[in-house]
């Protein structure tokens, strides 16, 4: 399909759009409203979409008020925020790497961030809104180390791809030891916590991971859009004026901080970040990352995942069942020949 390309008066601002790119765009955008509706009005307590708009407008009754602004809006939000944020992080990695198998979940930004919680748990025996920043400072000072052992000469992404593989596995080990020595009452919080989960957040989970994404998806479009000549190679890039070293670590922090932000809202919610963005590519047929397809098709995953939990898993924890679909997409795209093609690259 022809590529069109959209500019604000004055040509200021452009942007690329196919066709296709843009039909999936707006079919997932409604998928998502249509089953963000849905998980507002089932449940324990049954109710209509116009009880649920009355609500929202002020003009329900207490029982139903607590019930939609309380408990199912803030949940909602945050299944969407972190699905997009996760998504969007992932989409970079990949680009970045050049490698679908280019995740927080494989190169230890996650598991950083959750070690950061477990200590805020085990140690600190700290709340949900400490348990939040440790998960976020763990994530930030687990990519900063990473950044440091994998530069030479400058940051280059699979020098950066195999240091984080490393430290990945060794905080996977330092993870499994502190829940081992943990107190029998901190070690099961924090084993919970490690699946990941949407169940009891409100809005003080709500409003920090909403801020994060305000600041931080802006740059993540604006620079994604040298994305596609990154993936060229650093010559090819530099050669078509793009300032290789300061926009690529410009996309890491984005991404760091859109992964571990997730994770403080929501614990490390397993394979989203791998499998969005490579399904949401899948539909557009793009070449380039598809920034906004993979943040709604990421939005997509965890509001189903979370549906289906509620309905049919007994509230189990979201990150049971994005473990077994993005466990089924990494097994499908190691054995099918264009994985293991483009994996080994």
């Amino acid at each position: 399909m022809s590529t069109r390309v959209l500019r604000t008066p004055g040509g200021g601002l452009s942007l690329r759009v196919t066709p296709r790119a843009a039909i999936v765009v707006v079919v997932l955008a409604v998928a998502v409203f249509f089953l963000g509706a849905v998980s507002m009005t089932t449940g324990d307590y049954p109710l209509s979409v116009g009880e649920v708009i009355q609500t929202l407008f002020g003009f329900g009754d207490r029982s139903t008020e607590f019930i939609v602004t309380t408990l199912r809006l803030p949940r909602l939000l945050t299944a969407l925020l972190v699905g997009g944020a996760l998504a969007v992080s992932g989409a970079i990695l990949q680009s970045l790497s050049g490698n679908p198998l280019g995740s927080p979940d494989f190169i230890g930004f996650t598991e950083g961030a959750a070690a950061g919680a477990l200590l805020t748990i085990i140690v600190v025996h700290g709340g949900m809104l400490q348990v939040s920043f440790g998960a976020l400072v763990g994530g930030i000072v687990t990519a900063a180390l990473i950044a440091l052992l994998a530069f030479k000469g400058g940051v280059h992404t699979f020098r950066l791809i195999l240091v984080g593989i490393g430290v990945n596995a060794m905080l996977i080990a330092f993870n499994s030891y502190l829940i081992t020595r943990a107190a029998q009452q901190d070690g099961l919080a924090a084993q919970a916590w490690l699946v990941g989960g949407l169940n009891g957040r409100g809005w003080e989970h709500v409003v920090p991971v909403a801020i994060a994404i305000a600041v931080l998806v802006p740059p993540a479009f604006v620079y994604g859009r040298r994305l596609s000549l990154l993936e060229m190679g650093d010559d090819s890039a530099m050669g078509l004026g793009v300032p290789v070293q300061r926009s690529r670590i410009v996309l890491l922090g984005v991404s760091v901080g859109l992964c571990s932000i997730a994770t403080a809202a929501a614990g490390p919610i397993a394979f989203l970040a791998l499998a969005a963005p490579q399904l949401a590519k899948r539909l557009t047929r793009s070449s380039g990352p598809g920034l906004a397809a993979a943040a709604l098709m990421g939005m997509l995953l965890l509001v189903v995942s979370d549906l289906v939990t509620q309905q049919f898993l007994a509230g189990l924890p979201v990150g049971l069942v994005t473990g077994a679909i993005g466990g089924l997409y990494l097994a499908w795209l190691l054995v099918s020949r264009r994985g293991v093609n483009r994996a080994a690259r």
